[in-house]
Formats: C-alpha cells, sequence, structure tokens
C-alpha cells in the first residue's frame, strides 16, 4: 500500500514525448517479479547496496519487510547494471523533481547519462516486481488486504470505483487489482498521494475513461497477490520474467537470461 503522503498540489498527467506532427513510438516494458518465501536475510550479501540502502536494512524493521527490501535493491542494482555498463554497486540513483512542488522528492531515477533506463520497484507479501522501460515507468504488486482494509481505503477511491468494488462484494481481489493499478500509475507519475485517490479512474469497466498519455496493464502474478504496470506513452511489448532465488544469493556474473518465462 502506499504510505508515504507529500503535501503540494496534484500535477495533471504529462502528455507522452513525441516528436512534432508523428505518433509516439511505442515503448516495451521487462517486468521481473522473485518469491521471497524461500530466502532468509542471511542468504543477501548487502555489500553490493549503498550506505543508505544497508542503514534501511539495519533499521528496526520488521523481518519480513527488511527481507522484501533487501531482495528488491539487490535485484534492481543486478538487473541496471549491465544495461548500465557498471557493476551492481556502482549504480547510482537520484530524486527527480516533484511533478507537484518541484523538490527533489519524485520518482526515483538511475544517476546517469540521457538515455539511462527508468525503473520501478515493488514489493508486497511473497512478491518483488521490477519493471524497467524507455519511458517513465511505474509498478505496484500488492498482497490481498483484509476486508476491513477494503471497506476503510476504498472510500477515498473515485466513486466509479467504488461502484465496481461494491458490486463485486467489497471483495479484497476487486479491491486490490484498481489499488495495484491505481498505485503503478501514481509512482509512474512520481506523485503518489500527493494527488487525490479520487482524481484518476483506474477501474476496469470503462479503460477508455482512464487517464491519458499513459498506458495500464494489469499483471499476472502469485495467487493471493495482485499487480499492474504502467508506462507514460503507447505499451508496446511486454515482456514479464520471473527470477530464480539464486539471482539475489548466487555470484553476479550469472544475469538473468536463464530465468524461467
Amino acid at each position: 500500500m502506499i504510505t508515504d503522503r507529500r503535501d503540494g498540489p496534484a500535477p495533471e498527467p504529462r502528455p507522452p514525448a513525441s516528436a512534432p506532427d508523428t505518433t509516439p513510438a511505442r515503448v516495451d516494458v521487462e517486468l521481473w517479479q522473485l518469491r521471497v518465501d524461500h530466502l532468509a536475510e542471511e542468504d543477501l550479501d548487502p555489500s553490493e547496496l549503498d550506505d543508505g540502502e544497508r542503514a534501511r536494512l539495519a533499521a528496526p524493521l520488521r523481518v519480513a519487510d527488511r527481507l522484501r527490501y533487501g531482495v528488491g535493491h539487490i535485484a534492481l542494482r543486478r538487473l541496471l547494471a549491465p544495461r548500465l555498463g557498471l557493476a551492481p554497486a556502482a549504480v547510482a540513483y537520484r530524486r527527480e523533481p516533484c511533478p507537484g512542488c518541484g523538490a527533489l522528492h519524485g520518482r526515483p531515477a538511475v544517476e546517469g547519462p540521457p538515455g539511462a533506463p527508468h525503473f520501478s520497484l515493488s514489493h508486497s507479501g511473497d512478491i518483488v516486481l521490477i519493471g524497467i522501460a524507455g519511458r517513465p515507468v511505474g509498478v505496484d504488486v500488492e498482497i490481498f488486504p483484509e476486508t476491513a482494509t477494503v471497506h476503510e481505503v476504498a472510500s477515498a477511491l473515485h466513486p466509479l470505483e467504488r461502484a465496481e468494488i461494491a458490486r463485486a462484494g467489497n471483495a479484497p481481489e476487486a479491491f486490490t487489482r484498481v489499488w495495484s493499478r491505481k498505485e503503478a500509475y501514481l509512482k509512474g507519475l512520481g506523485i503518489g498521494v500527493a494527488r487525490p485517490l479520487d482524481q484518476d479512474y483506474l477501474g476496469e469497466d470503462d479503460p477508455a475513461a482512464r487517464p491519458g498519455g499513459w498506458a495500464v496493464r494489469d499483471v499476472a502474478t502469485a495467487d493471493g497477490h495482485a499487480a499492474a504496470v504502467a508506462v507514460e506513452g503507447a505499451l508496446g511489448i511486454v515482456r514479464s520474467s520471473w527470477l530464480p532465488s539464486s539471482f539475489v544469493t548466487a555470484s553476479t556474473t550469472a544475469g538473468p537470461s536463464g530465468a524461467p518465462s
């Protein structure tokens, strides 16, 4: 779920970048998923992480939260490194300006030359999900919540989303599909819930009513979870693969190409 709230005006979605008088090229997206339920903290080597990431791992978080965080950030570095021609430990990040207030707490990005890949990272329950694309991208994976959470949070959503969830009997599955699409989109924008949750429609009944300039799609994932991807512009090919546990525990000399699709 979204936990960070930033003050400031809610930005409007940006139109996809395009050359004058041309149709924007479709952008392909690579999605990588990894289960964490067969891993333990001692399986991970934090030496590739930067000081800030290691400090986060040392914080008094729940073991499950530390594990998901560590797995996600090690996997992200190992996926980005060959695309940048760097070792995983040399990958550096920055924050883009917030589209609401301009401060540097917007979407995370690679500190690198123009043309560096865009990425998004999410983790919940047993799953880590990473998206990499040539344009701004957002991904989200969520474990199905308790029914009480559905009733509490759904009231903040778009009226048409609330109606869809109600018609589904307020089922956690229906709520989570909507929520994962919405969070993927807001992460792609780089604004989070500083943009009101009832402002944009990300439901299922009328895809044409979803925000312009962005493509949003559900992502197949593990039972008990829902996932989605959002990309700025027109969506091309979505390649989705599962990484083996060894990707975050073995030597970095082995890339993800052998992971099952």
